[in-house]
């Protein structure tokens, strides 16, 4: 069996498994007397399994939540293009139209010491599913079009070894990075350089041990960088750690160590590092990400590629629904193996939410400036009608005005 068709059944057997669970534990949970089920309270009370267990506490029952959520929005783009595109970007990348950029719904169990399987199933639709996921360098995985609709495919286990190895296969979201591919879930409606450029998904293995309250240790192995992007059969491997030195700072270290061209030797693996230190308070969230990947080239003279990406958003809720957030941030392809292009981009955006919750139901509308600047030979964006068919000028610099509105339902 080729690469392709065993990520095909590996992915298929877990989203079987993932309904099997659903379907099963939905009759079980049916049949059980209604003083045997907490209530929503109780069980948002119930101690992570990422925390050693109070012994005095005894544990809860299984809690399914199940969700889902629409997300359109408007991208003014002061340059016009005529092709519409936000140049290099895989999400919010259509500009001066109104769009569905994602819709999704979901179903998840935590894994815990009372019920020790956990799942998570997710499906997607909208034009943030149609591009990310993807490598600008490396071919498609087979049935990448069908595949792109899954946001989460996956089974766990909490293992009674210690204080609970979590163990976790299929696709879960992303070790590495600070923001999501969904907006509802960021402070801002448009995401980060770095965030574009890293995977928001990920497709494999991972392990999860608590060490301490303080420090809990990740390993995985996963199919590529990317994965909807197939440049070869090998895996790739990290680990992450994660550290609270206080009750108000989170401090994580995320590293990947695998091939992503078609040569697979060792010395043209890429190596990457993903830094994050999030200081939070009640009101105030400042954080700081710094990317770096590098990898040697199987072209002639053999050149080191290199990336490098950096943000600081900050977010501040002003009173009650209403909050703003500012993000710097910079990315550098020096030598185009993450955008295509080698650039250096400088960007910084404001946002103005206000969010209604009500109920079971969350409404965030959300107002946005953005700016970039990229240079360099391959930088630019689009600008203007067409100079010659199927060919638009570039420019610098680009300005959007951001109209973004988020509906969402959680049973939580």
């Amino acid at each position: 069996m080729d690469a392709f068709g065993l990520e095909r059944r590996l992915f298929g057997v877990v989203v079987v498994a993932s309904w099997w669970m659903i379907s099963h534990l939905a009759i079980v949970f049916a049949d059980e007397p209604a003083s045997n089920k907490v209530s929503s309270a109780a069980a948002d009370a119930a101690t992570s399994v990422q925390q050693e267990p109070d012994a005095a506490t005894p544990p809860s029952a299984a809690k399914w939540q199940y969700y889902g959520f629409v997300d359109a929005g408007y991208l003014l783009d002061f340059n016009h293009p005529a092709n519409h595109l936000f140049r290099s970007r895989s999400t919010a990348f259509k500009v001066d139209e109104l769009d569905l950029n994602m819709a999704g719904a979901g179903v998840k169990k935590l894994a815990s010491e009372n019920s020790r399987w956990g799942m998570e199933l997710a499906v997607q639709a909208g034009k943030d599913s149609e591009n990310f996921g993807f490598s600008a360098t490396a071919p498609k995985v087979s049935g990448s079009d069908w595949l792109r609709h899954f946001g989460l495919a996956d089974i766990s286990y909490l293992s009674p070894v210690g204080k609970g190895l979590t163990l976790q296969a299929g696709l879960f979201n992303g070790l590495i990075g600070y923001d999501s591919l969904y907006a509802k879930d960021n402070f801002t409606y448009t995401r980060p350089w770095g965030g574009d450029y890293t995977p928001y998904l990920m497709f494999g293995v991972n392990a999860s041990y608590p060490y301490s309250k303080k420090i809990t240790m990740t390993a995985f192995v996963v199919n590529d960088y990317f994965h909807l992007a197939h440049p070869n059969s090998v895996p790739s491997v990290g680990g992450q750690l994660a550290y609270l030195p206080t009750d108000h700072v989170t401090f994580k270290e995320t590293l990947l160590y695998g091939p992503h061209q078609s040569n697979t030797a060792l010395e043209f693996w890429r190596f990457f590092s993903d830094t994050i230190t999030e200081w939070k308070r009640d009101r105030l969230t400042l954080a700081f990400e710094y990317q770096v990947g590098t990898e040697r080239l199987d072209a002639p003279g053999n050149p080191r590629a290199l990336w490098m990406s950096a943000q600081l958003p900050v977010h501040l809720i002003v009173h009650g629904p209403w909050s703003v957030t500012a993000r710097p941030e910079m990315a550098w392809d020096r030598d185009g193996r993450w955008t295509g292009s080698v650039q250096l981009i400088k960007a910084a955006t404001g946002t103005l939410e206000y969010k209604l919750p009500y109920r079971k139901t969350t409404t965030i509308t959300r107002l946005e400036y953005r700016f970039d600047d990229s240079g360099g030979k391959g930088g630019g964006f689009f600008r203007g009608a067409e100079v010659s068919p199927g060919v638009i000028a570039l420019t610098p610099t680009q300005h959007l005005l951001i109209f973004g509105l988020i509906f969402g339902f959680d049973s939580q």
